[in-house]
């Protein structure tokens, strides 16, 4: 009997595959890192062909622990988004090594653009900013860089897609989508356009023949090609990782708000079938589009969180792991007067400064280890409040944040984003939401729900809630610190 969705999970630092049942309990899990490429200073690629056999061997993993292809009613897949791979249509192969979100090499690009005053449009017409981060310069960048992919372009066989498009092609043979949401991080989808932009293809000097068909986040998107397991299975449910994330926490309704804390940190509100617009220099995405219509979001992203705590780790050696952080945070009253600013690959939103670095200010004789992680975990929950009031001064205020994630699990720092957000934070029992979501968009395009409001009752888990228990004038004496160290940055 069909009664497991597969879930791919292709992150930034690992993939995972999950068999996920309606009561939302996970019954599986295969999971293989990812090597990350600096090549230099500023730049962050993947071996593509990594990603896909990383991928396949999970799902072959879980696949064969739960007796076969046939317990499974589908497959649904999220992923690290703004990502870019390039491949071969003819062969399959990949062109190039992928350019992950985090790579910062196309900031010049985005001034020009900019400088020529092409941000205003960009912006009303796709919600987003012109920056490094989302996909279209990257791309662009590919086409005069790789003489692969340049050549593959002028024969009319080059492939360009997020990382779900390269997923689908390889899992199918051959069928080239990419879901809404997804394709709403490129700078190339209007947000109120049903295909890609001409227009902004034309901007950014992307060819369209190289860009996917952009469809909904849950429906058929064709079945896995013979010989990658024992039987065909249907993809069912398609989304970035954030927009799962969302859909997981069961943020379905107008207002209603969520971070995921994992490398980054990512926090997006519902907003209803409105076209989003920031003033405040928040980015407007779609949050899932079902039978053709869609739901659209307000999004703030922090380009550094876990990814922070794993560079204290791995690069200075500060801590041996990142369960440390929490009782090393707790050990000591306060910082020591210890601020660290984040900004190893730019600062994110409010704030867009590709250009900025990191700083660590206040040290002194006294500065132990447990003030360094402390600053780190600190760090974390004041970019979340900067964020706060940029949504706050868009019109979309929070009542309450729910949060997920890897490094969402970290108690300490959950009742530190209370204190110092003044709102309750809420995480659910299973923090991993990302695939949740992808689980809950499968099985309603699988038929076990009739709606993702029904598949979020039957499959979210209890829930934890963290009130505010910080004095507001140390809250603010806090923050008056932060923002004197941001502004150095």
């Amino acid at each position: 009997m069909a009664d497991l969705i597969l879930v791919l999970d292709a992150g930034t630092t690992s993939t995972r595959a999950m068999a996920f049942a309606p009561d939302g309990s996970v019954r599986a899990v295969a999971q293989r890192e990812l090597a990350q490429h600096y090549p230099q200073p500023g730049c962050v690629e993947h071996d593509v062909q990594e990603i896909w056999e990383a991928t396949l061997a999970c799902a072959r993993e879980v696949v064969a622990g739960a007796g076969g292809a046939g317990a499974f009613a589908g497959i649904g897949i999220t992923n690290q988004r703004e990502t870019v791979v390039a491949w071969d249509k003819g062969t399959g192969e990949p062109l190039a090594r992928a350019l992950v979100w985090q790579d910062r090499r196309t900031a010049g690009l985005c001034d020009a653009l900019r400088a020529a005053g092409h941000e205003p449009e960009v912006q009303r017409r796709t919600g987003l900013l012109l920056d490094p981060y989302f996909s279209a310069t990257k791309m662009r960048w590919l086409l005069d860089n790789s003489g692969e992919v340049a050549a593959a372009a002028s024969l009319g066989t080059l492939a360009l897609g997020t990382v779900e498009s390269w997923l689908v092609w390889k899992l199918t043979g051959g069928v080239h989508v990419s879901d809404a949401s997804n394709a709403s991080r490129t700078l190339l989808l209007a947000l109120d356009g049903a295909q890609f932009d001409e227009g902004l293809c034309d901007l950014f000097g992307v060819p369209p023949a190289a860009l996917p068909e952009v469809v909904d986040c849950a429906g058929d998107f064709g079945a896995t090609a013979p010989g990658l397991f024992d039987a065909p299975l249907a993809i069912r449910g398609l989304a970035g990782d954030q927009q799962a994330a969302t859909v997981g926490q069961g943020c379905l309704a107008p207002g209603e708000v969520k971070s995921t804390y994992g490398t980054g940190a990512f926090v997006l509100a519902n907003m209803g079938e409105a076209l989003p617009h920031s003033r405040h220099r928040l980015l407007g995405t779609v949050l899932t589009q079902l039978d053709g219509r869609r739901t659209y979001a307000l999004e703030g992203s922090v380009f550094v969180a876990g990814s922070l705590v794993k560079w204290l780790r791995d690069s200075l050696g500060v801590i041996a792991s990142a369960a440390e952080t929490a009782a090393l945070a707790a050990s000591v009253a306060d910082t020591g007067g210890v601020v660290l600013v984040p900004a190893l690959s730019g600062l994110g939103a409010p704030h867009w400064r590709p250009e900025a670095r990191a700083a660590l200010t206040g040290m002194s004789f006294a500065t132990t280890r447990a003030h360094l992680a402390r600053a780190a975990l600190e760090a974390t929950a004041n970019q979340t409040r900067d964020l706060m009031e940029a949504f706050a001064a868009d019109g979309a205020p929070w009542a309450a944040l729910r949060i997920d994630g890897g490094m969402s699990a970290n108690d300490w720092l959950a009742q530190d984003l209370a204190d110092v957000l003044g709102i309750a934070v809420e995480r659910p029992e299973m923090v991993e939401t990302t695939a949740l979501g992808a689980a809950m968009l499968a099985a309603v395009a699988s038929g076990w729900f009739g709606s993702l409001d029904e598949a979020a009752k039957a499959m979210r888990g209890p829930v934890r809630r963290f009130e505010p228990a910080m004095a507001n004038d140390v809250r603010e004496a806090r923050l008056a610190t932060w923002r004197e160290a941001l502004a150095k940055v």
